[in-house]
């Protein structure tokens, strides 16, 4: 999928919204990336899990996988949120490596053949990743390219014919473009899911994503892929209605299912009741 992107920009009332409502995990105590990672590889080694770096030509991006691989045809691949984006009203982390990784403690509590794939510039060595890509440009044409690629390793390691894919946040958004490039995706399940970006901006009067793709346009493709989407009913941050205008661009819904789950807002209680979860969307 390669698509010409807009310049850069960016504004403080963008920024101002970030630095909690759209940050996994956010904390008055900001740790370094050192122990953020460290933490993230202590929750996986608990699980007999072990990290390997996939190396795109857009990035390295760092996953997950059982130290034990069983070759299954099918494989779910779990994708992280956006991160810590943001420090301060105006000011983009210096390393989006989340606080608090959703994504990866939703994939700990698989136990079907699954991974977890990070998103750019997290975890891994930073290298030349700039800051637009936990910005404006986080669901860019660069970071689903290399998602997808990403995901081509590890579905050869499990020598998987099919793949359910799970985004938590902004990893729903990459998810879901990267299910409209591919052929072998038979469930697309996403949890507080950024599904269209355009119409979430304009919900918090903000301004757009102007560097990134949108899932709600590639709806010809996507309404032909059995779906399931999480919505927290208290969820401030991103709320039914976001999910709504995603789905009203299809123009055939039948395999679209959308689940609203009392009490539950962006980050609790996904992880503690994601076995039960899971199973309901796959039913």
């Amino acid at each position: 999928m390669q698509v010409a992107l807009k310049p850069l920009e960016l504004n403080l009332m963008f920024a101002t919204l970030l630095i909690c409502a759209l940050i996994a995990g956010c904390s008055n105590q900001i740790v370094s990336p050192q122990v953020r990672q460290r933490e993230a590889l202590s929750l996986a080694s608990q699980q007999g899990w072990e990290e390997s770096l996939l190396t795109t030509t857009e990035f390295n991006l760092l996953a997950f996988i059982p130290s034990s691989i069983k070759k299954s045809d099918t494989l779910t691949v779990y994708l992280e949120g956006d991160g810590f984006a943001w420090v301060g009203t105006t000011t983009p982390s210096d390393n989006p490596t989340p606080i608090n990784p959703v994504g990866l403690k939703l994939a700990l509590q698989d136990e079907s053949a699954a991974v977890y794939i990070a998103r750019p510039c997290q975890y891994a060595p930073q290298g030349s990743c700039d800051k637009k890509y936990w910005t404006s440009h986080r669901f860019s044409a660069e970071v689903v390219n290399a998602t997808d690629a990403a995901i081509d390793q590890v579905k050869a390691r499990y020598g998987a014919t099919r793949l359910i894919l799970v985004g938590y946040s902004g990893g729903a958004a990459v998810a879901a473009l990267v299910a409209s490039a591919r052929t072998d995706v038979v469930q697309l399940i996403t949890i507080a899911g950024n599904l269209d970006h355009v119409f979430w901006t304009k919900q918090h009067h903000i301004s757009p994503l102007t560097g990134s793709l949108n899932p709600a346009d590639y709806w010809r493709v996507l309404q032909r892929i059995p779906q399931t989407h999480f919505v927290g009913e208290d969820d401030g941050t991103i709320n039914r209605a976001v999910v709504d205008s995603y789905q009203r661009h299809m123009k055939d819904t039948r395999k679209v299912k959308v689940i609203v789950v009392p009490k539950f807002d962006h980050h609790c209680c996904w992880v503690r009741d994601w076995r039960q979860l899971k199973q309901q969307a796959l039913e």
